[in-house]
């Protein structure tokens, strides 16, 4: 039997992360993974052809939007090749869980494939064509999450389709029924919409993205319906039915009226929920909570001390970049290291375009912890590079401590907000206040020169271009 400083169960960000910082600090590592490659849900069926779909379809649009105004003239019409995005998608995955493949052998980390339970607390029991089993003086769970449904919702995978099923779809839909305005829900609902298909939001709260800023989700909404999104807010689904190559999905808006959706194809995208199957915890002392999530102290230990969780199968934010904290903070833990979290600065990303970040605290959550604050926030399309760009929606907004000055939160919708969400998490960790940021030279033209403007215009209100 083989033995193992350290077994990770999962090789998500969270699970391979924590492998290769453990093989780095000296310790004898080994990684399980039910499936044939490596990455989890962010690299085979999330984050990663999320976005090489969402980049295809960009490129589409803008050739058959905005070409022509940029003195670009194509001859002919231009048509989607829906195969070959989804090729072209699928080469992206590959190559990036090739890496970890990579990154394995480079780490010498042992690659387990097959469903890892727990036969007691030091050993695991790998079922694939044959049964192993190894030991391990400490084990890490990193096994993530699958997507969320409603009980009276079959999901067929054929016209009712999770997540999953809609990145490797074969034909454009007429029209999708997207249940659930979150970040999953938006993005791939912009995908199809600019492919041609008519798109439905439903969403059962009184706004999209409802955990983030409320000025936030004001002005994405705003885009959306401008690109011709069908928004639905305060809507309660309470029925999907398929009939032949129709979905009709019923639901209850706020004055309580049934109102009816027809599509071919409805996307259910309600969250996602911590995957535990087939892990045999008890058998370890492993506690779940009452949301089947793994219950860890402030050191993501669970009730077997020499047993830790991470990423989207215990509680907070199912993130890939906090699972992969979470990984290194366990790694560092076990090698006796005083690693440290801050879970109010990690940043969240919606990547539709304009794109959507934020990192701290929101204005309705300082308003209910009765913090006083100020708020500065700056146009996008006041930036030279927003127009050069042609990129004119969305804003920066920042919150500050009314009396120190401090950073308390940054909302932003905008051409790459993803990335310039970065700068304002290098701030807050550093506890800097708007004017640190208002004094620091920003190039020009640039997007996050609207971040400075908004620290100005939190700062005595002087921003200087509006």
């Amino acid at each position: 039997m083989n033995s193992y400083d350290v077994a990770v169960i999962g090789s998500g960000p969270g699970g391979y992360v924590a492998a290769i910082r453990c093989a780095q600090l000296g310790m004898k590592t080994a990684i399980i993974e039910k499936y044939s490659t490596l990455g989890g849900t962010c690299l085979n069926v999330g984050c990663i052809p999320s976005k090489a779909l969402l980049d295809s379809s960009h490129h589409y649009e803008d050739a058959i939007k905005h070409f022509e105004e940029h003195g670009i003239d194509i001859p002919g019409d231009i048509k989607v090749n829906l195969k070959q995005m989804i090729a072209r998608k699928q080469s992206v995955v590959d190559q990036t869980t090739g890496g970890i493949d990579f990154l394995m052998k480079k780490n010498k980390i042992d690659v387990y494939e097959g469903l890892g339970s727990f036969k007691d607390a030091t050993h695991i029991i790998i079922a694939e064509k044959e049964t192993t089993e190894i030991e391990a003086k400490n084990t890490i769970i990193a096994t993530g999450s699958k997507p969320s449904t409603l009980p009276f919702i079959e999901i067929d995978k054929e016209r009712v389709i999770t997540s999953t099923e809609a990145l490797k779809l074969t034909e454009i839909p007429k029209h999708l029924i997207v249940i659930g305005g979150g970040v999953i829900g938006l993005e791939l609902g912009q995908v199809y919409k600019r492919l041609g298909a008519e798109v439905s939001v439903i969403e059962y709260m009184d706004r999209i993205v409802p955990t983030m800023d409320a000025g936030v989700s004001k002005e994405l909404n705003k885009v959306l319906k401008k690109q011709k999104f069908k928004m639905n807010p305060s809507h309660k689904v309470k029925s999907v039915e398929r009939k032949g190559d129709e979905v009709i999905v019923k639901a209850d808006n706020k004055k309580g009226e049934e109102v009816t959706f027809t599509g071919d194809y409805c996307l259910v995208s309600v969250g996602r929920r911590p995957y535990t199957d087939g892990l045999n915890a008890e058998a370890a002392g492993v506690k779940l909570n009452d949301r089947g999530q793994v219950e860890v102290n402030e050191h993501l230990q669970t009730s077997a001390p020499n047993i830790y969780a991470i990423g989207d199968v215990i509680k907070g934010a199912m993130l890939a970049h906090k699972a992969e904290e979470e990984g290194v903070f366990v790694a560092e833990t076990l090698a006796g290291q005083k690693p440290h979290i801050d879970y109010n600065l990690i940043p969240g990303v919606v990547y539709t375009w304009p794109e959507v970040a934020a990192v701290g605290k929101t204005e309705d959550q300082l308003k209910d912890a009765g913090v006083d604050y100020k708020v500065g926030q700056f146009p996008m399309r006041a930036l030279g590079r927003s127009r050069a760009s042609m990129d004119l929606d969305g804003f920066v907004k920042v919150l500050a401590d009314k009396t120190t000055d401090e950073i308390l939160g940054v909302h932003m919708v905008g051409a790459r907000a993803a990335d310039m969400i970065a700068e304002a998490v290098v701030a807050m960790e550093y506890r800097a206040s708007a004017e640190d940021i208002s004094r620091m030279s920003h190039a020009h033209p640039t997007f996050t020169e609207a971040i400075k403007e908004a620290a100005l215009a939190a700062t005595d209100d002087r921003a200087l271009h509006i």
